[in-house]
């Protein structure tokens, strides 16, 4: 080898000196990977052959933790799934929609939706063309009906249990709905997690996670993840992949290793966030002050026997209406001390929001009413720390209302 120039040293790379296997999955922090010669790059652009070429393609950091989510999915299950990691789960959904859907086609879907994912349908994709139906997923037959007489709708999205007012719906039903008259179903798996919900199980085509919540856990990563058992979809030249190819909605890797270093305690972790959230819930529910509550662990919640057959246990989400409207749900926000008001959630502490000023502000207040998001709601991620801590912060906090 000819003796190369100072200047030559420090721009190139030094050689790997990896001797063994890291114990650690390894991060890959590069833009882009290189090439034995010129007919490898070929055929891995023609994908004839498997292999990484630039890092908005695939990485293989980014790669593992996606397999790893899909494992988690598949988990004793009789189906094999692909995974896709993004860079949010916004992202997640996004691609989905841009890889499955075209103009004129439709989305049916719940109102009571994660506001983000309903400003997403109604702000951006309708307007390009892809009209969202919203309706009440109970209803089976309405579902059905609609299904039947609208070939223009593709895709029946869903979240169980759904954000804010942890409404639960009936997976195997929509799915084999959807299956029946050729669609695509689609779920939000964030509140459950796999580890207490795996919607394969119930034949769901696509999973959609925002892993920044219960996966990763401890609130220092954003991304998003698709499984599906449509692997062709995901893999390299499939159409959700060639969106996120496009669009520019991958994942990097210093997100994507710090989801795999959450979900190392996510077993131990989603049994506290049950456990607590249960006797949180038991607790207010006796409180004067409150309204009702939403825990679909509560044997009152309307959805609790779909929950019970769906799920493992029922996870850190809960929210409860406060008596008094707006006036007492702001006053119960800034009288909180021991929990913490962020508008995120499946952190290890305790997270409280208020959906009306804040997740749900640019939702329609009648489309918001109609479906149980009320301006007294308080919507809660319930943590890990001691539960006599939670229960006490909130305590007191209801009781200034």
């Amino acid at each position: 080898m000819q003796q190369l120039h100072f200047e030559s040293i420090c721009a190139k790379e030094t050689d790997d000196k990896r001797t063994t296997r890291p114990h650690i999955l390894p991060l890959y922090a590069t833009s882009s990977f290189a090439f034995e010669n010129i007919d490898e790059g070929i055929e891995i652009f023609a994908n004839k052959k498997e292999g990484h070429v630039y890092g908005r393609y695939g990485n293989p950091t980014i790669e593992a933790v996606a397999e790893k989510i899909a494992r988690l999915e598949a988990a004793g299950l009789d189906t094999e799934a692909g995974g896709l990691l993004f860079s949010s789960g916004q992202a997640a959904v996004s691609s989905m929609v841009m890889g499955l859907l075209k103009s004129g086609d439709k989305i049916l879907t719940q109102g009571n939706l994660y506001g983000g994912t309903t400003e997403l349908f109604l702000k951006l994709f309708q307007p390009l063309g892809i009209e969202t139906i919203l309706m009440y997923l109970h209803d089976l037959e309405r579902v059905k009906s609609t299904l039947q007489q609208d070939e223009s709708i593709k895709l029946l999205y869903c979240e169980s249990p759904a954000n804010p007012t942890l409404a639960c719906v009936d997976l195997e039903a929509l799915a084999g709905l959807a299956r029946q008259f050729g669609r695509y179903s689609a779920v939000d798996n964030t509140f459950a997690t796999p580890c207490l919900q795996q919607p394969l199980r119930f034949g769901i085509d696509f999973i959609i996670h925002s892993t920044t919540k219960f996966l990763n856990g401890h609130g220092n990563s954003i991304a998003g993840a698709i499984v599906s058992p449509h692997k062709a979809q995901l893999k390299m030249g499939g159409a959700i992949w060639q969106a996120m190819k496009l669009a520019g909605t991958n994942c990097n890797p210093w997100d994507a290793w710090l989801v795999h270093n959450g979900m190392k305690t996510l077993a131990l972790r989603m049994q506290r966030h049950s456990e607590n959230a249960m006797a949180v819930a038991t607790h207010l529910s006796k409180n004067s002050k409150v309204e009702r509550v939403n825990y679909c662990g509560l044997p009152s919640h309307p959805d609790h026997f779909i929950a019970k057959n769906q799920m493992r246990a029922f996870g850190g989400m809960l929210s409860f209406e406060l008596k008094g409207g707006l006036e007492a749900g702001i006053r119960f926000m800034n009288q909180i001390k021991f929990c913490t008001l962020a508008p995120t959630l499946g952190d290890v502490d305790t997270l409280i929001l208020h959906p009306a000023s804040m997740s749900h502000l640019n939702i329609p207040k009648e489309v918001r009413l109609r479906n149980g998001i009320t301006d007294g709601l308080i919507r809660v991620s319930i943590g890990i720390e001691h539960v006599d801590d939670i229960i006490a912060d909130l305590e007191q906090a209801v009781s200034s209302t």
